[in-house]
């Protein structure tokens, strides 16, 4: 376009007496210029939305990034480690089974209360009374609790513990009180306790 085009397509516009009621009478130059100005605004909108949401995608993926690389060291060490973990299982479990060996079933407590009796008895004690007393229930295992009166010296009732200790099942002693009985004699209550395992 030559320079009298360019000016026929600016003629009688005046930037000063600028009224948008009368856009539709503008010169062709005018309205060329805003129908550009329009384009390039709205093209410029979309460009800076899409490149908003793509900025806003990447950071999304960015901190997704961090995250599986967290959960990738976490299973990568867990792998790594999974030799290791098996073998402490598997000794868990060897000496899990060990404790339940020492454990009397329902069948063996009348020989475990034998047993106690003939410890007495070895150590020379007077067996008074032998009791097994009501059960408790725990969420693993039931708690048999053994009410013990014997008489006899204080050395009597030292070996007489020495030998319930060293007993194979497991029995543990609790709440003794010593009193003196008749001449040179003393008399004790003790509390043993066996357990057996609850299983599910």
């Amino acid at each position: 376009m030559n320079m009298n085009g360019l000016q026929n397509a600016f003629r009688g516009f005046d930037i000063n007496n600028l009224d948008f009621k009368t856009a539709g009478n503008w010169p062709i130059g005018v309205k060329f210029i805003c129908y550009l100005l329009a384009f390039a605004a709205v093209v410029g909108a979309g460009v800076h939305f899409l490149i908003t949401d793509k900025h806003q995608s990447i950071e999304r993926e960015v901190a997704r990034e961090s995250d599986l690389k967290s959960q990738f060291e976490d299973k990568a060490f867990r792998v790594a480690n999974l030799d290791a973990l098996r073998r402490q299982m598997a000794d868990v479990e060897e000496r899990f089974s060990e404790i339940l060996k020492q454990l009397p079933t329902d069948k063996e407590v009348p020989g475990l209360l034998e047993d106690i009796s003939d410890i007495g008895r070895q150590a020379g004690l007077s067996i008074e009374s032998i009791a097994l007393q009501p059960e408790t229930r725990s969420q693993f295992y039931i708690e048999l609790p053994i009410n013990i009166q014997v008489t006899g010296s204080y050395h009597q009732m030292g070996e007489f513990v020495s030998g319930v200790a060293a007993i194979e099942r497991i029995v543990t002693l609790h709440d003794y009180s010593i009193r003196a009985g008749s001449g040179d004699t003393l008399s004790m209550t003790i509390n043993a306790k066996t357990y057996r395992y609850e299983q599910n």
